[in-house]
């Protein structure tokens, strides 16, 4: 199909309640949606960048200017066969990952509605349901912390992520773990800690956690090779993974038992299929990470974690964790019952985005044809 129009929409909206984590505290989320418009269909995904440079060295601002000056351009009259040749059309430009899987992520929703099928079914999706939990920033206090933690339990979350940074460790996780003995309960450091920091976590072993998530530098592979090989609990990587090279070395090497796929992250879906099936192979279990995103976004984290070695629960919360009134619908709930939120079984993501609400939240745009 041809691509005949595509829009950049910068938004912002207000969080439900600040989010802190060891990079700083957020009390708004902007973010470019991308439409990418063919043959009377739009398809549409979420760039993910911040304000800052804190997760991600790119920014709202460097990926606004990366999708207008070169990557749209390059994709803009073009005839795409599948989305997996999107990637070939700006392959000369070097890193910006977020910009890119913006880009790429809209043109498979585009695809799939062209097909009518929802976009897992073009992923090898296997599930109709995703297992889910919930992503809990630094608290004022460990009470709060419990008081928050217990809460989400209540609300049939059976999977806390809690955020940790030097201070704020072992104690707050012994007391949610003494609450929640049997609750799957992990830790994630946002690259917080050092190589000397390993006797603090060899003392998390006691905890049981389902894993300690980047807890050493956000470039690094081979510390946490070193690191892995003296815990019992295993290391998921996140900010280390950027491509299915860094994928293939940190497995190589040991440097993790577990991956975090933040789609956004790695480039776009070809390179999250390809880290997918790798990670597979190598008996490497995968959970899909989240990024506050919006429906947009969300919707298409559920139908990548569709995916056979999505195995454990992933960080796609239920919209009103994040958001009162969300950019697209419908919203996504908890199925309490087996804290999962169901896969869209629409064409695409499944989900559309509301122009009155675009345009509300809307700062800028900017249209391409």
């Amino acid at each position: 199909m041809k691509i005949e129009r595509i829009e950049l929409h910068h938004i912002s909206q207000n969080l439900v309640s600040p989010f802190r984590t060891s990079f700083g505290t957020q009390v708004a989320r902007p973010c470019i949606l991308v439409a990418v418009h063919s043959q009377g269909l739009t398809g549409w995904a979420e760039c993910v960048a911040s304000d800052d440079p804190g997760y991600s060295y790119e920014t709202i601002e460097t990926a606004w200017h990366i999708l207008r000056d070169f990557l749209v351009p390059a994709v803009l009259g073009q005839n795409i066969a599948a989305p997996q040749d999107v990637p070939a059309k700006y392959g000369w430009v070097r890193g910006h990952p977020i910009a890119k899987a913006a880009l790429e992520n809209a043109v498979w929703d585009l695809h799939a509605k062209a097909q009518g099928v929802p976009l897992s079914q073009l992923l090898g999706g296997v599930r109709g349901r995703v297992e889910v939990g919930v992503s809990i920033g630094i608290q004022p206090s460990v009470a709060r912390l419990v008081d928050v933690v217990n809460d989400f339990v209540a609300q049939g979350y059976r999977r806390i992520k809690m955020k940790i940074e030097p201070g704020w460790e072992l104690e707050p996780i012994a007391a949610v773990r003494a609450q929640h003995p049997s609750i799957k309960l992990m830790a994630d450091a946002n690259s917080a800690f050092s190589l000397a920091d390993a006797d603090l976590f060899r003392q998390m072993d006691q905890f049981n956690l389902l894993m300690i998530e980047q807890p050493l530098h956000y470039d690094d592979i081979a510390d946490h090779a070193k690191l892995q090989a003296q815990l019992n609990t295993p290391i998921c990587l996140d900010e280390s993974i950027h491509s299915p090279l860094h994928a293939r070395w940190a497995i190589e090497i040991g440097a993790c038992k577990i991956i975090n796929m933040k789609v956004a992250r790695v480039g776009g879906l070809s390179n999250a299929i390809e880290i997918h099936n790798m990670c597979q192979a190598a008996g490497i279990p995968l959970w899909c990470g989240g990024m506050l995103e919006t429906g947009v976004g969300r919707a298409a984290n559920l139908h990548l974690a569709a995916m056979p070695n999505f195995t454990l629960p992933g960080d796609i919360s239920a919209t009103d964790r994040y958001y009162i009134e969300d950019i697209a619908e419908p919203p996504f709930v908890l199925n309490t019952d087996d804290s999962t939120i169901t896969v869209p079984s629409g064409p695409g993501i499944g989900v559309e985005v509301a122009p009155n609400r675009l345009a509300k939240y809307r700062i800028r745009q900017q249209s391409f044809a």
